[in-house]
């Protein structure tokens, strides 16, 4: 355990170089590492909402008929090997320590303003992961937009782009096409692409298929399938199918009706966890819900919160406001600006005084659905909390 603790250590020692957007370090990384890339095959997975959802969906799939499927996505909930996983198996903390190890050796090769970052080194850990574990398709969700993001290294079979809404503005611009834009840079020359973008995003991603002579299929309704939870979840099942009808597989669809993506729509007894974390994320669970729960709200300062808060006081039967563990999160108090609410020091205390309610809500922010997840024992707490690892 104490070998795995300090590898979570220097992981989080790696969020001191940021968040650089940009391809060169992470090819260099993996060229140290042997270019497991190259012996892996891929359905690359971008988009504002969904992504998480998309990839669960299409892994369990390819699972079903009988696939070694490597799964990569992020953030985590609760625990970093979350991230990374075989067959829906986390990797094991024993191979973390080993895989950390090895990139300690790579690793050596920079230094200053050229070092990797977290995310950088953890695609390249993932890949040589996978690389080891023989997976004969990898779903590969990128970490944000997708034109500069570190998972963009790969030549998949097929570019998956669920939508495109506003989030991550400060990164990947001001404008709807300028989103667009970064997304639709996972597109390669003459690599089939599927997506549900709408309107003007969905122009910009033409434009870039046509470019690159990539066919693209447009997916406009969503599968009936049940009881998958959301019209929105259901779109994302119909993303996912048009990508195995493009890549010409026969596969069931009857694993979706039972696919599991932990803190979107999750029930657990009275409990309602979802990690919707920007202003479109929160309109799709506002359409979802019925009833007037309580609601316990927590969000980050870079979020669209004003605008998020206003949707959920309309719908609450009464907000708590709670702070998030993330250096970026509001202080609570900021939003009695906005709505009335009672202020909580933590979530433990918001649980405490929900005890009465039929019906209890936990949205806002991913941090705060995977603390729910801790505190009301869905998933045990590790030795520190693996969250700050979440941080850009």
């Amino acid at each position: 355990m104490q070998r795995y603790e300090q590898a979570v250590e220097f992981l989080y020692g790696l969020q001191t170089f940021g968040m650089k957007l940009g391809l060169d370090k992470t090819r260099r990384l993996a060229e140290l590492a042997g270019n497991p890339e190259r012996e892996l095959r891929f359905i690359h997975v971008a988009g504002t909402n969904g992504k998480g959802s998309t990839c669960a969906m299409l892994e369990s799939m390819y699972r079903n008929a009988g696939l070694r499927v490597g799964l990569y996505t992020s953030p985590h909930l609760v625990r970093f090997g979350e991230r990374i996983q075989v067959n829906r198996n986390p990797i094991s903390d024993a191979d973390i320590v080993r895989l950390i190890d090895e990139a300690k050796g790579w690793l050596k090769d920079f230094s200053g303003k050229d070092h990797p970052t977290f995310f950088e080194t953890v695609t390249v850990i993932a890949l040589r992961y996978f690389a080891e574990q023989r997976c004969d398709l990898v779903i590969w969700e990128t970490g944000m937009g997708g034109r500069l993001d570190a998972t963009n290294i790969i030549t998949p079979l097929a570019s998956v782009i669920t939508n495109v809404q506003f989030d991550h503005q400060q990164y990947l611009g001001e404008t709807i096409s300028k989103i667009a834009f970064e997304k639709a840079g996972i597109i390669k020359p003459g690599v089939p692409v599927i997506t549900a973008a709408t309107a003007e995003a969905l122009r910009v991603i033409q434009d870039v298929a046509a470019a690159l002579h990539a066919r693209l299929s447009i997916v406009t309704r969503e599968a009936d399938i049940e009881p998958l939870p959301g019209k929105h979840q259901r779109m994302n099942a119909a993303v996912a199918l048009e990508t195995v009808r493009i890549l010409s597989e026969t596969l069931s669809a009857a694993p979706l009706a039972s696919v599991s993506w932990p803190g979107r729509l999750q029930r657990i007894g009275k409990f309602i966890l979802d990690g919707a974390h920007n202003l479109p994320g929160i309109e799709t669970l506002d359409r979802e819900l019925t009833g007037r729960p309580a609601i316990i709200f927590g969000v980050l300062s870079d979020k669209d919160w004003p605008a998020m808060l206003r949707i959920m006081a309309k719908r609450a039967s009464r907000l708590l406001f709670v702070p998030v563990k993330s250096k970026r999160a509001l202080p609570p108090e900021e939003l009695l600006t906005v709505a009335s609410g009672t202020v909580c020091e933590s979530l433990a205390d918001a649980l405490e005084k929900t005890k009465g309610d039929a019906q209890v809500l936990i949205t806002g922010s991913l941090f705060l659905v995977g603390e729910a997840m801790e505190l009301i024992g869905v998933a045990p707490a590790p030795s520190r909390d693996e969250r700050v690892l979440n941080e850009r």
